[in-house]
């Protein structure tokens, strides 16, 4: 299984994801080793819901930064490509910001009911 681990920016107990040293921790654990069928591909972070593009920019900012900390990580189970950020609403700043896949699903296909 292939899969982007979630990056929670601020600790947020509303939101599920890791922060940076969590993330850090989980790449170097030598547990990994022992979970054939994980691959960690990616780093994914949603920006905090607000009309600020400048405080979208910083988060989206701070997420590539961790990406370029940890994209070469030496680990059998750790292939980092993939940062996963943007949304419908702000995937123009994410992809301004280095991300490498949007998820635009309502874009698409209108906003959920």
């Amino acid at each position: 299984m292939r899969n982007n681990t979630p990056y929670n920016k601020n600790n947020n107990f509303d939101s599920f994801g890791f922060d940076e040293t969590e993330i850090k921790d989980l790449l170097a654990d030598s547990e990994l080793d022992s979970l054939e069928n994980v691959e960690i591909i990616g780093l994914m972070g949603m920006a905090t819901f607000t009309d600020d593009k400048t405080q979208i920019h910083q988060e989206f900012a701070r997420l590539k930064d961790l990406f370029e900390k940890v994209k070469n990580t030496d680990h059998a189970h750790v292939k980092i490509n993939t940062l996963s950020m943007g949304m419908s609403g702000d995937y123009e700043i994410a992809i301004e910001e280095g991300s490498n896949m949007v998820r635009i699903g309502s874009a698409i296909f209108g906003a959920r009911n």
